[in-house]
């Protein structure tokens, strides 16, 4: 029998519920404040949303090319997490695969471009400015994952799913898995 078995098989969930507690104050006590604030948003989030299987509950209209506000969640060290901006890829049965997207322009320089910076990082893609968003955006490549729908807080623009960026976009997906 497993570990988990035998602690639900006894009703002892208790203490380990006291512990994840107390792990977790630990954890947050020692965040910086704005670290502190993202987590709790998504904490929040996640409490709100958790029940949803679908960003439908939520009125939402969720499509191939969107540019969306969107909930990550917690993340382990480089990792997306928390409240970024991401790019719809697919929307399928209630969930879309997205590539997290940032303004950092750090991250936007040091991106490959076969243009302007052919010796750039290839996991990173820049989108430059995009009609609707604030700064020049650059794609996480490697961070892109299927998210159930609800995660999304806000669509804020769109790229069309016909066009050269988001082919180019289709294409370096298929190229960092299969290197």
């Amino acid at each position: 029998m497993s570990e988990k078995e035998i602690i639900l098989k006894s009703k002892h969930l208790g203490p380990m519920v006291e512990d994840a507690f107390y792990q977790e104050r630990m954890m947050i006590l020692k965040l910086t404040d704005k670290e502190k604030f993202d987590y709790m948003v998504s904490k929040m989030n996640y409490c709100k949303r958790k029940e949803y299987s679908s960003g439908k509950a939520l009125d939402l209209n969720v499509n191939k090319g969107d540019l969306a506000y969107i909930d990550f969640g917690q993340a382990y060290q480089h990792e997306i997490g928390y409240l970024h901006f991401g790019l719809v890829m697919t929307v399928k049965r209630g969930k879309a695969f997205v590539v997290p997207l940032s303004g950092k322009y750090k991250a936007y320089l040091e991106a490959y471009d076969n243009k302007g910076n052919p010796t750039g990082k290839r996991h990173l893609m820049r989108l430059g400015y995009i009609e609707g968003l604030t700064k020049v955006s650059v794609l996480f490549i490697n961070d892109s994952k299927w998210i159930n729908t609800s995660r999304i807080i806000e669509i804020k623009a769109h790229i069309d799913v016909n066009g050269e960026i988001f082919k180019e976009v289709q294409k370096r997906i298929i190229e960092m898995i299969i290197e």
